[in-house]
């Protein structure tokens, strides 16, 4: 009984961390279901996003610090936005005064919203990293992993070689978390596939209501390949990455 009770804390507890990411779902369904007036759909989601925002850290849901790292993300996904849709891998077909050489500025609230849950879920759960690389290692590993989203289109795609690096760089970390009084240990890596999959998921739903598109969904639905996993898998690192040293640094640093 008390495994089933700490399982909906569990649940209860991530659902609140998946807010933001719940309120860009839930506007795409939405805007698709019952077009609004004025303005096109891309520029009523910009909206929403920002209206979103402000009132998460408004209300207390994001710190101003996390704010900071969110804005981070959104810059850092809308530049692999803009690349990856010059390069054709997914397009935006709609029209929308709030596009930049074809991409829509409300796709970075869709990189950002990892990073709010990330943020949420860590200080909701109480996070605590076991074993933590030095930042020698992680940086350069997350800045390669970045970077191999820009240069495979021009060199050898080399995502397999980076995720054999993250099992041998993290073999030995675990990541720790509370809930209802009880701590709880998972390996980091498997940290990592679970998120990955479940942003799989979320892209199924993304694409299924419009939010972009994959060549083969330009004349009808279909699942998003299961490859796509591994990409989403090392973005999920990344992000992972970048929130981590955030936190540990700030942690370092003096107080007073």
């Amino acid at each position: 009984m008390r495994g089933i009770t700490q399982l909906a804390r569990f649940g209860w507890e991530q659902a609140l961390s998946c807010v933001f990411p719940v309120v860009i779902f839930a506007s795409l369904a939405l805007t698709q279901i019952i077009p609004l007036p004025f303005l096109p759909r891309y520029d009523w989601m910009l909206i929403i996003c920002l209206l979103m925002q402000v009132l998460m850290v408004r209300f207390g849901l994001e710190t101003r610090d996390e704010l900071k790292v969110i804005t981070l993300f959104h810059l850092i996904g809308l530049a692999l936005e803009l690349f990856k849709v010059h390069m054709g891998s997914w397009a935006y077909p709609e029209e929308g005064y709030s596009k930049i050489f074809g991409v829509p500025l409300y796709s970075g609230f869709m990189y950002a919203s990892v990073a709010s849950y990330l943020c949420q879920a860590w200080r909701r759960l109480k996070v605590e990293l076991v074993k933590w690389p030095p930042f020698l290692l992680v940086i350069p590993l997350a800045a390669a992993i970045y970077l191999n989203f820009f240069t495979h289109h021009f060199w050898m795609d080399v995502r397999w070689w980076l995720s054999a690096l993250v099992i041998i760089v993290f073999w030995k970390s675990w990541v720790t978390y509370e809930v209802g009084g009880t701590r709880y240990r998972m390996p980091l890596a498997f940290s990592f596939v679970l998120i990955g999959f479940f942003i799989w998921i979320a892209e199924n739903i993304a694409t299924f209501f419009g939010a972009w598109e994959y060549p083969n969904q330009t004349e009808a639905w279909s699942l998003v390949n299961f490859g796509k996993v591994s990409s989403w898998l090392l973005l999920v690192i990344v992000s992972f990455l970048i929130v981590a040293t955030l936190k540990l640094v700030k942690e370092k640093r003096p107080k007073g």
